[in-house]
């Protein structure tokens, strides 16, 4: 984030909604009415059924999130991206397909996913392990899990109808927290699975940026390539606000209880004082942003029967238990147990 994105306040990111879109038919193949969903994340039925209508990344996370809990599978995004017709990517899997090796294919990726979600910022990965991360703009990054798992399932699944391989990746990173024995995840990305990563990617062995794309045509790819730059040009930046770039910088600092503004305004590439400075201008306060935080992540991992109070305390960054409780009490008026059980019950 350079120093004017921080004061800069860019427009809200789209995405052309192909993800909601699939997890909206799935949910009336499911026999579950989606309207109640769609309207809490602020979408329309006339918005999902013109495919041609862009949609709030945000939005559209949010509805991913309530039609998992609905239909009570934590592994949407994942199984979407399994079932998903590749080609319905549209031109980022054409641009792809149509690449000489896997190597091209994964940076015309970067350079041009953004136009189809600009939530997401995507960097090809050089050297040992080539590949992707993804980085979060406009978008607070704790906020979601489905979207991302179907993006790194969705590129696994590409690399390996690219190249007629079975790629397993050397590595995969995201950021937020499951347990890590999934047996479905496993099987298909392979034992190194890491959650709760500073970053999000995916990285395979070095040798794989050299394997030939099966279906590689130069001079469809010269075309794509052309709309593609073209399309650049014509779209508009999305920029992070600055309490989406804090929390995203404060997110992977928590359980090391390294999240202090000094830090983050480190990360962010600005001084201490220029960082305050900016948060005051915009009515807000590091503690303020800080502690919205704590309470979202809080309970989001208190529902995760798979972590325990003790273990919750530590992702947050408290040494003690007992700081946790405290400080769980005063944002919500309950205990950490009582909040849990009142999930269960």
């Amino acid at each position: 984030m350079g120093r004017s994105d921080a004061a800069s306040l860019g427009a809200i990111p789209n995405a052309n909604g192909t993800l909601a879109r699939l997890a909206y038919a799935h949910v009336i193949a499911s026999g579950v009415d989606p309207r109640p969903f769609l309207e809490s994340a602020n979408l329309t039925v006339q918005q999902i059924k013109h495919v041609n209508d862009r949609l709030r990344v945000k939005d559209q996370i949010t509805f991913l999130n309530l039609a998992a809990t609905a239909l009570r599978d934590d592994l949407l995004g994942f199984h979407l991206a399994q079932s998903v017709d590749l080609r319905e990517l549209g031109f980022l899997y054409y641009v792809s397909a149509s690449s000489e090796s896997l190597g091209d294919a994964l940076q015309r990726l970067v350079r041009y996913a953004s136009i189809a979600n600009e939530g997401v910022l995507l960097k090809y990965l050089t050297g040992r392990n080539p590949g992707i991360a993804f980085r979060y703009v406009g978008v607070s990054r704790h906020i979601d899990k489905h979207q991302i798992e179907f993006f790194a399932a969705i590129l696994v699944r590409l690399c390996r109808q690219l190249t007629s391989t079975r790629l397993v990746p050397a590595r995969v990173r995201l950021t937020h927290r499951r347990d890590t024995t999934c047996r479905e995840l496993i099987d298909f990305f392979g034992s190194s699975i890491e959650f709760g990563s500073p970053i999000d990617e995916v990285a395979f062995v070095q040798s794989s940026s050299n394997i030939p794309v099966v279906s590689a045509d130069h001079h469809l790819n010269k075309l794509l390539v052309e709309y593609c730059e073209d399309a650049l040009k014509r779209k508009n930046t999305t920029r992070d606000s600055l309490r989406t770039a804090i929390e995203n910088a404060v997110l992977p600092l928590l359980p090391h209880g390294k999240a202090s503004i000094e830090e983050v305004a480190r990360r962010l590439g600005v001084s201490q004082r220029t960082l305050a400075r900016r948060l005051s201008r915009e009515k807000l306060s590091f503690s303020t942003i800080l502690d919205s935080l704590k309470v979202a992540l809080a309970e989001r991992y208190l529902s995760d029967d798979g972590l325990s109070i003790s273990q919750v305390a530590w992702l947050l960054g408290y040494k003690e238990l007992s700081s946790f409780t405290r400080a769980f009490k005063r944002w919500t008026r309950r205990s950490p147990r009582q909040a849990r059980l009142r999930r269960a019950s």
